[in-house]
């Protein structure tokens, strides 16, 4: 067992980034930034820090022939010192919530580190609910932000977050489409598998579809300047879906850059979010 890979398997650059995320999402909630959002930062980055221990916990064996460079193949730490691990993670992330954060801070937390567990364990072979996990932890993130505020600021970010899962989700299915030769030899259960093309890709476009007037709907707090900024990036978000219905096959999907457009789109989104909320705060 090698000290570094209790360092590595945590996947830092992604825990760090998430920890981020957090602060950025109750800037967006606020439109400032205070000394107590380190408590967020720390909160995000252990349980995104144990999601990823978890999930090469329960994907030793098949990391063992796809990416036999991670700690646990490599035998660098052994699956139950990552359990182990990833519990211990999970735990710290939720003692400094009961410690230091208000009550909805708390129950996000809990109800994310059972989530990514439950997802590591047996969501992610679920067809389309693997997707709604993936979408919905990837859109707490801003509940996560607002909730530093009391139910107050989670109510002030559910529209954030309600586009965001949209977008998400949105692309979720897309990859899933485009992933379908590799996933069928790998013997997944997708949504594209299971039940076509076809369904995947309007499932999609409807998730993009919802994201895109959930969005709109921030106009209301964010007034002409949001607005100005917010259409043409639903714009290329919904172009992006919609160039995946007009494709057949899973090359085709890939070749639209249906999932790129979209990945744009919610970078661009989060920073209008952002600059809308310090400006009109």
């Amino acid at each position: 067992m090698k000290p570094a890979a209790f360092f590595r398997i945590i996947r830092p650059l992604n825990a760090v980034m998430a920890g981020f995320a957090g602060v950025l999402a109750f800037v967006i909630a606020t439109g400032t930034l205070i000394p107590p959002v380190l408590i967020i930062f720390f909160m995000v980055f252990l349980i995104t820090a144990a999601g990823n221990v978890i999930n090469d916990y329960h994907d030793a064996e098949i990391d063992a022939i796809n990416r036999p460079d991670r700690p646990i193949p490599a035998g660098e730490i052994s699956r139950r010192t990552a359990f182990v691990y990833a519990v211990l993670l999970f735990l710290a992330a939720n003692i400094i919530g009961f410690c230091f954060a208000p009550l909805p801070l708390v129950i996000i937390a809990v109800v994310n580190s059972v989530l990514l567990w439950g997802y590591a364990s047996h969501l992610k072979v679920m067809p389309l609910l693997g997707n709604l996990a993936v979408s919905y932890l990837s859109a707490s993130i801003f509940l996560f932000g607002g909730a530093l505020l009391g139910w107050e600021g989670v109510i002030a970010n559910l529209p954030v977050a309600g586009a965001s899962f949209g977008v998400i989700l949105a692309r979720e299915l897309i990859k899933d489409a485009e992933d379908m030769p590799g996933d069928q030899e790998q013997g997944a259960r997708t949504l594209p598998i299971l039940y076509g093309l076809r369904i995947t890709v309007l499932v999609a476009s409807a998730a993009a579809v919802i994201g895109v007037i959930i969005s709109l709907l921030l106009y209301f707090r964010w007034g002409n300047f949001y607005l100005t900024g917010i259409v043409p990036v639903d714009l290329v978000i919904l172009f992006g879906a919609f160039r995946a219905l007009r494709c057949n096959t899973p090359d085709e999907i890939k070749k639209s850059k249906s999932s790129l457009l979209i990945k744009v789109g919610m970078f661009a989104s989060l920073l209008i979010f952002l600059v809308s909320a310090v400006l009109f705060r």
